[in-house]
């Protein structure tokens, strides 16, 4: 029997948005915290639940325009992340240090946290997450106007016949997902439409590109600040991979970041290694988490 194989929903107002957060396990048990990357949402760590051997009470919301938090409709600002982190952690593990797990946007906002909360922050996982490429700074003007440029059109998101067009999409794009899980994700990160047709539960204006350039130095110096330990979960397929595998000394740099860092690299996944490999990663966050 697997220990936490339902989880239960919860939705109240979070700085003036009606947030939902997905909780599994006992109220009493030890809280951690499960943030989920960018175009997805909280039903994304099911499988990772299911792997955890130890007893959790696993927090998991989706942010503000995913899942069944509420959207926008309008262009996003990142920093509100950070602060609806800050109030989740307040409303949750309000005299405690919290242990953060975050994938890919949601580790950035663990990171990032972590290093202006210091002491709201026990441990930080980071799951394939270690910044984006470089910009250069004479690109600012034209990402400003790409930006003006999507505010006059409505954007949208790809959209599927049924849950079934959507699961072999899924596949295609992730060969390692078997049949069962790409079912349950099919289903679970999903909206139907008004027409029945089926999207990814993400608000459309998620793909519209931020009007300012991403700064690596901004992000080396917060890593630099972050007092707890982390642990960077590496996929040895996936983004961190994908962007600075053939760059050693940028990814040296970038690891070097962290003060109290320790890197585990997850065999035979892509970027979603907690599809692919929920136990690999059990494992090692249970490791990480429990040390000591």
């Amino acid at each position: 029997m697997k220990r936490h194989p339902e989880s239960r929903g919860e939705t109240f107002v979070l700085r003036g948005l009606r947030y939902h957060v997905r909780h599994w396990g006992a109220d009493d048990a030890p809280p951690l915290f499960l943030l989920h990357g960018w175009m997805d949402s909280s039903p994304t760590f099911q499988f990772l639940v299911e792997a955890l051997q130890q007893e959790w009470h696993l927090i998991a919301p989706d942010w503000r325009g995913y899942g069944q938090s509420e959207w926008l409709g309008r262009p996003y600002w990142f920093p509100d992340y950070y602060g609806d982190l800050d109030a989740l952690l307040a409303r949750y593990s309000p005299e405690h240090p919290a242990r953060l797990v975050g994938h890919s946007m949601g580790a950035n906002i663990a990171a990032i946290y972590a290093s202006a909360r210091p002491q709201r922050v026990s441990q930080v996982a980071m799951l394939d997450f270690l910044g984006l490429m470089a910009t250069d700074a004479k690109d600012a003007p034209g990402q400003l106007a790409q930006w003006l440029d999507h505010l006059g059109d409505m954007p949208r998101l790809s959209t599927y016949a049924d849950h079934a067009a959507l699961q072999r999409r899924m596949q295609q794009a992730n060969p390692r997902l078997d049949h069962e899980k790409a079912a349950f994700l099919a289903r679970a990160l999903s909206c139907v439409l008004a027409d029945g047709r089926v999207q990814m539960a993400c608000d459309p204006w998620h793909r519209v590109p931020a009007p300012i350039l991403y700064r690596i130095d901004d992000q080396l110096a917060c890593w630099q600040a972050i007092e707890a330990p982390v642990l960077m979960l590496l996929a040895d397929d996936g983004f961190v991979h994908e962007r600075f595998g053939n760059d050693p000394t940028e990814l040296k740099r970038r690891l070097a970041a962290f003060r109290r860092m320790q890197q585990e690299t997850i065999a035979d996944c892509g970027h979603n290694l907690h599809h692919d490999q929920p136990a690999q990663v059990a494992a090692a966050l249970e490791g990480f988490l429990t040390r000591g």
